[in-house]
């Protein structure tokens, strides 16, 4: 599938769909890694955009569950999880 056939309407729906979460590392001057931020992926594309929302960020030093944090619950029940335990909100 590989040439001028593929082009990013075709590419980035595709990606979006395929992952899940990103997660975003920094690192501070010591070397020390650490997450800076989790998004999650939505399926829509908006002008080559891969629409996003954020799942976990740093606010004073801690990494937070954000207030409306809701990554494609539907793909992590399929496969067994549920999204709000694993970010500490309700059972």
């Amino acid at each position: 599938m590989a040439g001028e056939n593929i082009s990013s309407a075709f590419v980035l729906p595709t990606v979006a769909s395929c992952i899940d979460l990103v997660v975003h590392c920094t690192r501070a001057p010591s070397g020390k890694r650490q997450v800076a931020e989790v998004v999650s992926l939505g399926r829509r594309v908006e002008n080559g955009i891969i629409e996003t929302s954020t799942v976990f960020s740093r606010r004073d030093g801690d990494l937070v569950a954000s207030e409306s944090a809701s990554p494609g619950e539907e793909k992590f029940a399929r496969a067994g999880y549920n999204v709000m335990q694993l970010i500490g909100s309700t059972p």
